[in-house]
């Protein structure tokens, strides 16, 4: 299969390509400068130079190829808009896609995330929608939600779309920016590693190659209009991830009260984030498409030593 990426020179595309192309797939990589040039056909990806706001390119691109996978975002937003601005975005690209798409079956699998899901007194699944009815969360779950939703909705046209929920913590021995390294950056900080109240609250967590194996049997054999859950760990407790950065770097493990959370608390912006539960099931995803995450869960992970360089 051809198959046209976005985002394969970060954390997550950087593993999308070659399980593409280990599985056999001709894959060309979007590239905007020379230096992703070079690391997409590094990859062993061919190189399409251009950029998200082309919507014309990403169209073409779209139509020569046999299937899309499209995990890159705008983030040059995030200093002006913020997040909201990111999620609003990715409109523009997902109808490009749609008017490449409509009509030949051909798989559109795209990047979402698993968010918060409210408080649903369960973990979120691959039915529940990006942001539960009734649901009064911040704007950029409500933006998202109707990305992920155009995403589906093209299904109705003809296009083998889907959307791989990606864990709220990817990690791997590349991640550079992630969650876990500004949890560990502040412990080291401010001399010991909080954790909110009990620390009883649930991450969910999933390896970065896994989450390649994921796009790569989304695009071969997903169903249309469906969500994936890219989810190895569903609910470890934040009081447990705390511990695992406390061993490593030989620090005390405290618990922060809530008057102590917020700017300039502990946690700073990150307060209203470290605070929510996240727990999701993955029980869809394994059963219709045999995905069977392989690689370390966050715990071990963290256990590995990498995030910890001497």
């Amino acid at each position: 299969m051809r198959v046209f990426v976005t985002g394969g020179t970060g954390h997550s595309g950087s593993y999308i390509i070659p399980e593409l192309v280990a599985a056999g797939h001709e894959v060309t990589g979007l590239a905007r400068s020379d230096t992703a040039a070079a690391t997409v056909s590094a990859l062993g990806a061919k190189v399409r130079r251009g950029d998200l706001e082309d919507f014309d390119g990403l169209q073409e691109a779209a139509s020569d190829s046999d299937g899309v996978i499209h995990v890159a975002h705008r983030q040059d937003l995030l200093l002006t808009g913020g997040i909201d601005a990111v999620a609003a975005a990715e409109l523009p690209i997902m109808h490009a896609y749609g008017e490449a798409l409509a009509g030949t079956g051909k798989p559109l699998v795209t990047a979402g995330s698993i968010g918060s899901p409210g408080q649903l007194g369960r973990p979120v699944t691959e039915d529940d929608p990006a942001l539960p009815v009734g649901d009064e969360h911040q704007g950029t779950l409500r933006t998202r939600n109707i990305v992920e939703t155009a995403v589906i909705g093209l299904a109705e046209r003809g296009v083998r779309s889907s959307v791989v929920r990606i864990a709220n913590i990817a990690h791997s021995t590349t991640d550079r920016a992630g969650f876990l390294l500004q949890l560990i950056a502040i412990a080291q900080q401010k001399g010991f590693v909080g954790y909110p109240g009990d620390g009883a609250n649930l991450w969910n967590a999933v390896h970065a190659r896994d989450v390649a194996a994921l796009f790569r049997l989304a695009l071969e054999k997903g169903p249309a209009g469906r969500y994936w859950h890219a989810v190895a760990d569903g609910a470890i407790p934040l009081r447990e991830i705390a511990e695992a950065i406390g061993s490593r770097l030989g620090l005390p493990v405290v618990s922060v009260p809530a008057d102590e959370l917020m700017v300039p608390g502990y946690f700073g912006f990150l307060a209203n984030i470290v605070t929510q539960s996240y727990p999701a099931s993955n029980l869809i995803t394994r059963r219709d498409l045999g995905w069977e995450p392989a690689q370390p869960g966050l715990l071990a992970d963290l256990d590995n030593g990498h995030y910890f360089p001497a």
